[in-house]
């Protein structure tokens, strides 16, 4: 039986991953992690749409350490989340220093747990927000690491990692949920599901990689098909 464990925040990236694991896995689980984040909304989400699209089992786990040592706009309140900056460079306040060393490392125990082959996460170094943990180096030796320490392998994938925002949309209509990931998901840095706020930067690149989708839908389309290989 081919098994996985979806990092799924119930953001546009992880549930188009969720999705696509879906189809591509006999049985998949999700794990959302609870680190104090500045919403708390997104884990309700999480939560709805790993029943609504069928996910075996879905984890909430407690590491609201990481808020402790961590400091960053999605863990205090009074760091203000910025607007979308076009000439912004560096490392923007909503990185959170360690999270994805964490949530990876994690999800690869519970992988362990329930004798999965793959812990799937949606970073994506395309558009990946000057953040130095959604590389795909950073993954790769990460991934060494875990497999060395364990003592068994799991595979660390990345279904988005060389797509952009536009054909991350094109992933998700491929599977026909659209709507679903349009709708129902919460990638707002203010906490809006949905459509979002319309100001932060993630709201910025999920509403321009739509419209570039829906501009183009066949020529995108075919892009994404060739970067994944689906046909």
């Amino acid at each position: 039986m081919k098994r996985a464990v979806v990092v799924f925040s119930g953001g546009q990236d992880s549930t188009t991953c969720l999705i696509q694991a879906l189809h591509q896995y006999d049985e998949v689980h999700c794990v959302t992690f609870d680190y104090g984040q500045r919403h708390r909304a997104e884990i309700d989400i999480a939560r709805e749409l790993a029943a609504t699209l069928g996910a075996r089992a879905h984890k909430i786990l407690d590491v609201t350490l990481l808020n402790e040592l961590a400091i960053s706009s999605l863990t205090r309140d009074s760091i203000p989340v910025p607007d979308y900056q076009p000439d912004a460079s560096g490392i923007p306040n909503t990185f959170v220093p360690g999270r994805n060393i964490l949530f990876l490392t994690l999800a690869a125990i519970y992988a362990y747990q329930v004798q999965a082959q793959a812990v799937i996460t949606g970073v994506c170094e395309t558009d990946f927000s000057g953040y130095p943990d959604c590389r795909d180096e950073f993954v790769r030796a990460l991934n060494h690491a875990v497999t060395l320490g364990m003592a068994r392998d799991v595979r660390f994938e990345t279904p988005l990692m060389w797509l952009d925002k536009a054909e991350t949309w094109a992933l998700a209509d491929y599977w026909g949920k659209l709507d679903v990931v349009r709708l129902n998901t919460l990638t707002c840095y203010n906490g809006i599901a949905g459509e979002g706020c319309g100001e932060c930067a993630a709201c910025h690149l999920r509403a321009h990689g739509l419209q570039r989708y829906l501009a183009d839908k066949t020529g995108i389309m075919a892009e994404m098909k060739r970067k994944t290989g689906l046909c």
